[in-house]
């Protein structure tokens, strides 16, 4: 399984859909995550919509990553979402 990211769009409720190296496209809910350190830093819309792809994985400024294997995992590809 490729878990390398190639592509993060956070949206304003505060998920990122992430696209994948296999070419599977997911979306992640990070509002869980806010609520602790690091994430909390990110908690701000300004600053979670600045997140960006590095090394394989989602980061922010200031240092903040995810595992790409705890997003891909934690995840639900997106052909499996209601539409909306």
């Amino acid at each position: 399984m490729l878990c390398d990211v190639i592509k993060v769009s956070p949206t304003p409720d505060f998920h990122i859909d992430i696209e994948y190296a296999s070419g599977e496209v997911r979306r992640f809910d990070m509002r869980p995550l806010l609520k602790m350190q690091p994430w909390s830093r990110i908690a701000a819309p300004a600053l979670f919509a600045r997140a960006s792809v590095d090394y394989g994985t989602v980061v922010w400024p200031g240092e903040i990553d995810i595992a790409s294997e705890t997003l891909y995992d934690n995840s639900v590809a997106l052909s499996d979402m209601p539409s909306q």
